[in-house]
């Protein structure tokens, strides 16, 4: 049986998702969960809550992926 999580469909990678919730963006992150709080406490990541979920908007990842890369570079 071909399990799927709630946000996917058949063909659907996860990085199609709009957002995703803690676990998932330590998982697609590499980032553990403290640092993770540390970084929504902070402002580097937003959250969305819907009721007692936290959400994490795909955008925000990328964004922070995309500005330690340039941090890199200099």
């Amino acid at each position: 049986m071909n399990r799927q999580g709630p946000h996917t469909t058949a063909g659907q990678d996860r990085t199609d998702a709009i957002s995703v919730r803690i676990p998932e963006a330590c998982r697609l992150t590499g980032i553990g969960r403290s640092k993770l709080y540390e970084l929504i406490a902070d402002g580097t990541i937003e959250v969305v809550k819907v009721g007692a979920m936290t959400l994490i908007p795909f955008d925000s990842l990328k964004q922070l992926i995309a500005d330690a890369r340039k941090r890199e570079a200099i």
